[in-house]
């Protein structure tokens, strides 16, 4: 956790407004949850999971009642839609705000972060997904980053787990384990189902084999295969439906033209609330080695939170700003000192200059007024280090023509306005 500076905040800013414009432009509204849930609810049965819930930040209020810091914006939004029966459906909603994680810290990671959300609740098409990852895309577009978006689906994973024979109690583990395949390498999988107990070796290497299948129709096929061999019947299950499901959002978004998105049989996401379609994202060329977005189909955890009453489909992705920014400044992005657009600098004029810098200020520019009496040159070299665009000089000669000396402080270059053609600017 750290304290950020006005560059950074600045910088920052700019970022999200980019995010929250490109959500919006898809149609999703605004949402605010607080930072603060009961426990109970960040460690439900259907919430994130024990791999999670080590990383929570726990805390009791003078009530002693057993709280915590949210570590997502999904399960206080789930928490939101069971305490909001009536909400119309489909509901898009975005939520950008701070979330804490006790977990370790590196390059892109904090234990403060802010994340970016947004979800569809209420829709079971895979045209769902394809919008989030069409939304996704356009984002980082915009940001000027170049990006491998990967694809995958619980649906498809329990296929092949099915497939395999692998016991129900491993299944998580599997998933857990198998999410880490591109940090720990193939072995590394190994020797890690191997400390939790698990050594059905056959099984594992079947599965990390399947993994590098790079096409759904390729590996929809082996694992028909696999259940036509265990007498099993694929046709008209979930787990056929998984893979007519990514292949329906690929086949849309290749429609779009929309090429930095593709098929991973690898990917997994180790949060145990998926359902169904899975997806990261990882910055090509970059330092940042982690994901900067991922998200997922999540159908089943309104509804259980619920205790099955309701049945709420849900898609939803979620952008890390940390990882984002860090690459942006690992490339040299141009960084704003000040949100300052004029210097005003009066001379003996310090009353009339507060009444001009107020008239601007209601025409959207903003302005900061040099209220010490240091000298015209000392508040121009402070406008200069701060890169300020313009110094507005206001004495009593400016203020008898009815104009002030407007100087460009990247040019140098001073000329005589009005007030009504600075508005102009």
């Amino acid at each position: 956790m750290r304290d950020l500076n006005p560059e950074e905040s600045i910088f920052r800013n700019q970022i999200i407004g980019i995010i929250k414009e490109t959500f919006e432009s898809y149609g999703f509204s605004p949402l605010e949850t607080p930072l603060i849930e009961r426990f109970d609810v960040l460690s439900a049965k259907y919430a994130g999971g024990d791999e999670i819930l080590k990383e929570t930040f726990k805390l009791k209020d003078q009530g002693k009642r057993q709280l915590g810091l949210r570590y997502d914006l999904t399960v206080p939004l789930a928490r939101y839609i069971g305490m909001n029966l009536q909400i119309k459906l489909p509901f898009k909603r975005y939520q950008i705000g701070n979330v804490y994680r006790d977990g370790p810290i590196k390059l892109g990671r904090t234990r403060e972060f802010v994340q970016c959300d947004a979800d569809i609740i209420g829709s079971s098409s895979p045209i769902a997904d394809a919008e989030l990852l069409l939304l996704t895309s356009r984002i980082f577009d915009r940001l000027n980053l170049k990006v491998e978006i990967k694809l995958n689906s619980r649906k498809i994973l329990n296929a092949i787990m099915e497939a395999l024979n692998i016991p129900e109690k491993d299944k998580v583990e599997f998933i857990l384990s198998l999410d880490k395949l591109d940090k720990i390498g193939i072995n590394g999988v190994r020797e890690e189902l191997k400390r939790k107990g698990i050594k059905e070796y056959k099984e594992i290497n079947s599965l990390l084999s399947t993994a590098k299948i790079k096409s759904p129709g390729e590996l929809k096929g082996y694992t028909k295969k696999l259940f036509d061999k265990k007498k099993k019947r694929f046709e008209n299950t979930e787990f056929e439906k998984g893979f007519d499901e990514i292949e329906e959002i690929l086949n849309y978004l290749k429609g779009l033209r929309i090429k930095n998105i593709g098929f991973n049989g690898a990917l997994a996401r180790g949060l145990s609330y998926y359902t169904g379609a899975v997806f990261e994202v990882f910055l090509k060329n970059s330092e940042i080695k982690s994901s900067v977005a991922g998200g997922g189909r999540y159908d089943e955890m309104i509804g259980k939170f619920l205790e099955g009453k309701n049945y709420y489909p849900a898609t939803g992705i979620s952008f890390g700003l940390e990882p984002i920014i860090k690459s942006l400044k690992v490339d040299k992005k141009e960084v704003k000192k000040t949100v300052t657009e004029i210097y005003v600098i009066p001379i003996n004029t310090l009353k009339e200059s507060l009444e001009i810098a107020e008239e601007l200020r209601k025409n959207n520019i903003k302005v900061d007024v040099a209220f010490d009496k240091k000298g015209v040159g000392k508040n121009l070299e402070y406008a200069d280090k701060m890169e300020i665009p313009y110094a507005a000089i206001i004495g009593e000669d400016e203020l008898k023509k009815n104009k002030v000396k407007l100087k460009n402080m990247k040019t140098g270059k001073e000329k005589f306005v009005s007030i009504e053609e600075i508005k102009k600017l």
